[in-house]
C-alpha cells in the first residue's frame, strides 16, 4: 500500500542483506518511522512491545528473527534459543509459532553452513506467501460486498464496521479485513468504512483509520460502543474483522472488543465476516474460549493515552486516578455460532469443524 506517493510494504530486507527494516508502529498516525533490527533481541523486542503487530506481521517478522539468529551461530542449541526467545514475546498470535515451526523444522535437517542462506529465503517466501494470501481473501471478500452492493440504490456505498487493525500494518501488505475493502474500492464498488477507535491501544483511529486515509477510502471513526447503536438504526451492512487465532472449530479469536460486536451484529441481522489466512487457524485447539491463552498486557495501556499534543510532539497522558489499578486482557474470543462465515485465500468457509476442513480437505 501507498504512504503519501511511495509503496511500501511493512517489513522488508536493509540493503546489508543481513538486518530488517520495520515500520514503527508506535508512532503513527503523527510521526512515520522506519528501525532497523539487527538482532534477535532487537526482533524480540519490536514484537513484544508492538513495534510490530498483528498476527501475520508477526509471523513473518519471527521468520526474519531466526534467520537473524543464524548470522551468527546456526547450530541446534542457537535456533532453539532463537525459537525460544521469539515465542515467548506474544502468547495469543499463533501465526507467531507456526512460522518459528516452519523455520525451526526447515533448519534442523540442513548443514549449519547452509542454514543462514536457507532462514532468509525461507523468510522471504513467507512474507510473499502472505501478500498471495491477503489478495487472495481480498476478491472472497469482494464478492461478498458485491452482493451487497447489488441491494442498494445505484452508487449508495456499502457501510462496512471493523475492529481494531487488521490492514495491511498487520500483515505484509493488503491486510486480512481490509483486502476486501481495498479491492472493492479500487473495483469502483461505493464503500464506507466504520472505524473503531479499538481501545485500549486505539489501533483503529491510529491506525486504520491512517491507512484507509491514504489510500482514499471514505471512513468514519466511531468509538467503540457505538457499533451497536449503528447496527439498530441499520447504518452497517457488514462487520468484517481479522483473526490472531481461529480454532478447529471456528471459534475467532481476536482484539478485546471484537465478541461483543458479534453478538450486536447477531442481534440486529447484520453478517459477521472474519478474514484470515490459513496459517492463523490452529487445528491443535477446538474450544477457542477454554484453550487459548489470553494475552494480559501492561496495564499502563489502559491508564495512559498517547496522541499528539497542541504543540506538535507525540506525548503519553495519563487517563485515570493515580493508584486505580487496570486490568488489560489484549484479545476475547468470538464464538463460531456468531460468525457468518470465514473469508480465506481459498474462498468462504462456514465456521465450523465441517466447513474448515471442506475448505482444508489436507487437515481432516
Amino acid at each position: 500500500m501507498k504512504v503519501g506517493s511511495r509503496h511500501y510494504h511493512t517489513i522488508w530486507l536493509n540493503t546489508d542483506g543481513r538486518s530488517i527494516d520495520i515500520i514503527d508502529q508506535r508512532w503513527l498516525p503523527h510521526e512515520f518511522r522506519v528501525v532497523t533490527l539487527k538482532t534477535v533481541d532487537e526482533v524480540a523486542t519490536a514484537i513484544r512491545d508492538m513495534w510490530v503487530r498483528g498476527a501475520p506481521l508477526i509471523g513473518v517478522t519471527a521468520a526474519y528473527g531466526i534467520a537473524i539468529a543464524m548470522q551468527g551461530s546456526a547450530s541446534d542449541a542457537a535456533l532453539d534459543a532463537a525459537w525460544e526467545n521469539l515465542h515467548e514475546t506474544r502468547p495469543t498470535a499463533i501465526n507467531l509459532k507456526w512460522a518459528l515451526d516452519e523455520m525451526r523444522g526447515l533448519l534442523r535437517g540442513l548443514p549449519e553452513s547452509k542454514r543462514a542462506g536457507a532462514a532468509y529465503a525461507r523468510a522471504a517466501a513467507i512474507a510473499a506467501e502472505d501478500i498471495e494470501l491477503n489478495r487472495a481473501m481480498g476478491r472472497h471478500g469482494l464478492a461478498i460486498i458485491r452482493q451487497i452492493a447489488a441491494r442498494k440504490k445505484p452508487g449508495e456505498p456499502v457501510n462496512l464496521l471493523t475492529h481494531c487493525n487488521a490492514g495491511w500494518l498487520a500483515t505484509v501488505d493488503y491486510g486480512t479485513a481490509t483486502a476486501p475493502i481495498y479491492t472493492a474500492a479500487e473495483a469502483g464498488v461505493p464503500v464506507h468504512v466504520y472505524v473503531d477507535e479499538t481501545r485500549p491501544r486505539n489501533q483503529g483511529a491510529q491506525l486504520t483509520a491512517w491507512e484507509l486515509n491514504n489510500h482514499g477510502v471514505p471512513h468514519t471513526l466511531i468509538v467503540d460502543n457505538a457499533g451497536g447503536h449503528l447496527m439498530q438504526r441499520g447504518q452497517v451492512d457488514m462487520v468484517i474483522v481479522g483473526t490472531d487465532r481461529t480454532t478447529a472449530s471456528g471459534d475467532v479469536c481476536n482484539k478485546i472488543g471484537t465478541y461483543l460486536k458479534a453478538l450486536a451484529a447477531k442481534d440486529n441481522d447484520v453478517p459477521f465476516y472474519v478474514a484470515l489466512p490459513s496459517p492463523t487457524i490452529d487445528w491443535t485447539v477446538h474450544d477457542g474460549v477454554k484453550e487459548i491463552p489470553i494475552e494480559e498486557r501492561d496495564a499502563a495501556e489502559v491508564t495512559f493515552v498517547q496522541g499528539r499534543g497542541t504543540d506538535g510532539a507525540t506525548t503519553r497522558v495519563r487517563i485515570s486516578p493515580e493508584g486505580s489499578p487496570a486490568a488489560n486482557p489484549a484479545f476475547d474470543v468470538t464464538p463460531a455460532r456468531l460468525v457468518t462465515g470465514l473469508i480465506t485465500e481459498r474462498g468462504v468457509a462456514e465456521a465450523s469443524a465441517e466447513g474448515l476442513q471442506a475448505m482444508f480437505p489436507e487437515r481432516a
